[in-house]
């Protein structure tokens, strides 16, 4: 969860939180999660990863074959450090997801896409939209930036967001080294068709991965800032921006514009009415949540999701990134990137 108005939680990686005295979660209500669209079940499974002296964990995200329990949106100790930190008073356990933990994969090859996370985040922040492109037949790999988010180890040890920080490029090199990962996982994965897609500092990673790797077929931004040293350059491949608060035409929106002009290939630029920052990720819909849990007063809501239905977000989620990933892994083109839909009032079209 990106923290841009706040202080990021203090402290080095591997540090255990202490539990909040209070009322016991498991009498909490749990949040909940959209149900995705797709005629896929999903599976999913937890990946710890070494890359010399570096850990991470990820997350495979598949259809599957068969059912099983059903997987949580994160652990239960990163999850509290995480809404603690973005100033939610509530212990109230995470959702549950639509994925069964460890289920066996669908038979076939499935197109693959990656995922990055935003500033202070989390691999877990885009579930809506990861469900959504599984249980339409897609093979989706999402990452934890470790020392930029919040994440636990199979031991046990906690990660949080570190005082020295991290740049697009450090989350840009996790990601190639999941793609040089993807070949020994073996499974349902056609390695010939990747895409990418990242929330924030993650979009800006995506575009900085296809400077970098041309296994990247197609990439997807959302509301991505592309500050970095150096910046993102010309991309000859498929590209969308999906923006709100950091458009083209925004205040600090010099970055994004020069991205713009260098896109070569297919690009597509769409904007939603009353979209804020977060509204591109699962913030929009369990935010809310939190906030009715934590007496959170509607002017600080509305700061944090604007004016846009939590509801209508979720549609706009789950059609587009299909949309684009539909149209370019899978060669179907999708009238929804054509032009405005009356399905979607609230999307405008950028020239």
């Amino acid at each position: 969860m990106t923290i841009s108005r706040r202080t990021l939680l203090a402290g080095a990686l591997a540090v255990p939180i202490a539990a909040r005295p209070g009322v016991a979660a498991a009498s909490l209500p749990r949040l909940t999660l959209p149900a995705p669209t797709g005629p896929h079940r999903i599976g999913t499974r937890n990946l710890h990863l070494v890359n010399g002296d570096r850990e991470m964990m990820a997350s495979l995200w598949y259809p599957a074959a068969a059912r099983g329990p059903r997987a949580p949106f994160m652990p239960v100790a990163p999850w509290l450090a995480m809404i603690h930190n973005a100033g939610f008073g509530t212990d109230a356990p995470p959702p549950l997801t639509a994925a069964r933990l460890d289920a066996p994969p669908l038979p076939g090859r499935h197109p693959v896409v990656v995922y990055s996370h935003g500033s202070g985040a989390t691999r877990a922040e885009t579930t809506i939209v990861v469900q959504e492109l599984a249980s339409h037949g897609y093979a989706v790999v999402t990452i934890d930036h470790t020392g930029d988010g919040f994440s636990e180890f199979p031991d046990g040890r906690l990660s949080v967001p570190d005082d020295e920080g991290t740049t697009p490029w450090d989350s840009a090199a996790d990601v190639l080294f999941v793609l040089d990962q993807l070949p020994r996982w073996g499974g349902p994965l056609d390695l010939t068709r990747i895409g990418m897609f990242g929330w924030s500092k993650g979009a800006t990673a995506t575009a900085l991965v296809m400077n970098t790797d041309r296994r990247v077929r197609a990439g997807l931004a959302l509301d991505g800032p592309m500050q970095s040293q150096p910046r993102p350059a010309a991309i000859s491949r498929p590209f969308m921006l999906m923006t709100s608060t950091h458009s083209r035409t925004s205040p600090e929106g010099e970055p994004v514009e020069e991205l713009w002009q260098q896109l070569r290939g297919w690009r597509l630029n769409v904007r939603t009415c009353g979209a804020e920052h977060s509204s591109y990720c699962d913030h929009q819909w369990l935010i809310p949540q939190l906030a009715r849990l934590s007496g959170t007063s509607d002017e600080e809501l509305a700061s944090w999701i604007g004016t846009l239905d939590p509801g209508r977000a979720v549609r706009i989620q789950q059609a587009y990134p299909l949309a684009f990933f539909d149209q370019h892994l899978r060669g179907r083109p999708s009238r929804l990137l054509s032009g405005p839909s009356r399905a979607f009032p609230e999307i405008q079209f950028a020239p």
